[in-house]
């Protein structure tokens, strides 16, 4: 008898950009490696994000975001629930980017964006940042105390993915497209992630192709169409009037093997995770 399917959880992701030190007619793509004990896809690169937590649609936050309130979130993610819900996954991809990688995406009160310029603040909160992951304490808190906004309006919609119904843990996710901000470092939590590299989609792909850099298909998917574009500002550009649908794929134990098919009709085969 075929189990019921697993209700996926509301998440957000966030696709992080910087322009290449490297090379300056490039961009690059922030990628972290999953534990290889994860119960979600492990050892396989994605995007910073994660879960929506209660504090990520609580009605003050909206209070605490700028660039975007909650019936204006709605009218973007028309699928969610509630006003506050949608705004949540905004919240939410913000929150992760600082717990999972230490980037920090929010204005002092002139809308100046947050710099870690000294070794004070960057202490401060690192300190933060560890409470967070804890529990300790809440991003309300640490935006409260610093008073500090949420920069809302550097997050931008860019697809929506579903987790396929075999698998036993599912997301319902946001992807969302943001330029790094300056004068801050990325660093990997070690916690949930191992591994942290600023990468080219160009490279990504070799890596893939070459099986030492393992991705999930909306991973791979997102990359794919990065790859077609020359700048950041082009792909930012790309989401003011882009037409996003929930994409659910199907998955299908074969020969021994798991096949994904799109709804465009295109199959992918053994790709990450490789045991459901």
């Amino acid at each position: 008898m075929r189990k019921m399917a697993v209700t996926p959880k509301d998440a957000a992701t966030v696709i992080i950009l910087r322009q290449s030190p490297r090379d300056p007619e490039d961009f690059e793509v922030l990628m972290v490696l999953r534990h290889v004990d994860s119960k979600f896809v492990p050892g396989s690169y994605v995007f910073p994000g994660g879960c929506l937590d209660e504090g990520d649609y609580s009605p003050d936050m909206g209070r605490l975001c700028t660039g975007m309130d909650a019936k204006k979130a709605q009218a973007i993610l028309r699928d969610m629930s509630q006003p506050e819900m949608a705004l949540g996954a905004w919240v939410a991809g913000i929150r992760e980017t600082f717990e999972e990688v230490g980037l920090l995406m929010a204005y002092h009160g002139d809308k100046k964006l947050m710099s870690f310029d000294s070794e004070d603040l960057r202490s401060r909160f690192r300190s933060y940042r560890g409470k967070l992951q804890t529990g300790e304490i809440t991003l309300k808190t640490i935006l409260q105390a610093e008073g500090l906004t949420l920069a809302a309006d550097r997050l931008h919609y860019y697809s929506h993915w579903i987790t396929p119904e075999l698998l036993p843990h599912r997301y319902d996710v946001r992807f969302f497209i943001a330029e790094a901000p300056a004068n801050q470092e990325a660093l990997h939590d070690g916690i949930e992630l191992t591994r942290h590299v600023w990468i080219t989609p160009k490279k990504i792909l070799e890596g893939f192709h070459r099986k030492e850099f393992d991705m999930v298909l909306p991973t791979l998917m997102t990359i794919e169409e990065l790859s077609r574009s020359r700048t950041i500002e082009e792909i930012i550009a790309s989401t003011e009037n882009r037409k996003i649908e929930p994409i659910l794929t199907v998955m299908v134990e074969e020969d021994g093997g798991i096949a994904e098919h799109m709804p465009d009709g295109r199959i992918f085969r053994n790709l990450p995770p490789s045991v459901v």
